[in-house]
């Protein structure tokens, strides 16, 4: 392929054993529909992913990526990408062995991810890590450990998706170790997470691994997010949590704690009746200090020392503004570590506030 160049992959089912990858810049790949124009990587015996893009301006639309060997669709350090009505899936249902992604955009620009489907990703099936200026639309994540991932990430805005049958439904994490920290200015908006039931088959020792089966959203470590007009339903575990990163680092860049966080005019449906306290720490924890009565928001009020001494500084608060009925849990640090006999806190009335909202996101030509 040129510059300038449009591929066109008729209807039909392709077989692969090696990888595919693309490195020319400004160029097209077009299918004639996703469920039309299958590639089908089952028989892969080289690459260490379906299909690798490392060059700019690019669009991939209308087809389907099916049984890569590793990730299905990974895209490295790409100034303009659009992912355009794709489908990955791992056809023999959630195993620990199917590739850890679906869509895997990585320090890229200008990402886009509009009207795809994800199933499968042993890690997540619609992922945006290390990357600036995103939009995630209008797409479905199923029957993955995490649904849709934006980490590390600087200026996102997903919306109009539906995450079901995940383990856990949309995650927004900032991690440390990576070169881009500090994950900030995401909008979670307009979106169905709802009855996020698959048990955790994310392989031993990855970070999503800890994610409770039955997380509809979970905030760690970001700042600046707002979570807005939300369908957050049937998970098992909680609707919403917003946590501190709990593992020790060696980092000294990495801020650990999640501030600014504008939660919303969401509607919650039932929640946390089948509460997985096998699974990491944050649900087990979660049952034992409710005694059972889980919230369908949670904030583990983790703050620095300092904080939990003198409070948190106005301009990082939570703010909830939710109905009335919505039930909200936090824990007092404090109280906590110096075994207070009841160190929750119920009322979320005391995180109201102002709600102000965050820029919308674009793209050059969208």
């Amino acid at each position: 392929m040129n510059e300038g160049d449009t591929l066109i992959i008729k209807s039909g089912y392709y077989s692969f054993e090696d990888g595919l990858s693309l490195d020319v810049n400004n160029v097209t790949v077009t299918g004639e529909g996703m469920e039309e124009t299958v590639l089908d990587f089952k028989n892969q015996q080289s690459g260490a992913q379906g299909f690798l893009v490392t060059s700019d301006m690019v669009t991939l639309q209308d087809f389907s990526i099916l049984d890569a060997k590793g990730d299905a669709l990974k895209v490295i350090g790409s100034k303009g990408i659009n992912m355009i009505n794709l489908k990955t899936e791992w056809t023999g249902g959630p195993k620990s062995t199917n590739g850890a992604y679906g869509f895997y955009p990585v320090e890229s620009e200008d990402v886009l991810i509009d009207g795809c489907v994800a199933i499968g990703a042993s890690d997540a099936g619609i992922y945006v890590g290390q990357s600036k200026n995103i939009i995630v639309r209008n797409s479905i994540a199923q029957y993955n450990v995490a649904g849709i991932e934006i980490e590390n990430s600087y200026f996102a805005d997903v919306y109009n998706n539906l995450a079901s049958h995940n383990t856990g439904g949309i995650l927004i994490f900032d991690l440390p170790d990576l070169p881009q920290q500090g994950g900030h200015h995401i909008r979670v908006f307009d979106n169905k997470s709802i009855d996020n039931d698959t048990d955790n088959f994310a392989p031993e020792g990855n970070i999503v691994g800890e994610v409770p089966r039955g997380t509809g959203i979970i905030i760690m470590a970001n700042s600046d997010v707002e979570v807005f007009n939300n369908l957050i339903s049937g998970n098992g575990t909680v609707n919403l949590s917003i946590v501190s990163y709990g593992d020790e680092t060696d980092d000294p860049n990495y801020y650990p704690h999640p501030k600014r966080i504008q939660v919303h005019n969401n509607t919650y449906g039932p929640s946390g009746f089948d509460p997985d306290i096998q699974t990491g720490d944050l649900a087990k924890s979660l049952f034992e200090i409710s005694n059972g009565n889980m919230p369908d928001i949670f904030w583990d009020g983790v703050v620095p020392l300092s904080q939990m001494i003198f409070g948190q500084p106005n301009e990082e608060k939570l703010i909830v503004s939710e109905d009335s009925e919505v039930n909200f849990l936090t824990i007092s640090p404090l109280k906590y570590i110096l075994g207070f006999s009841n160190p929750i806190r119920t009322e979320k009335e005391e995180f109201a506030g102002t709600v102000e909202p965050l820029s919308p996101i674009t793209i050059d030509g969208i």
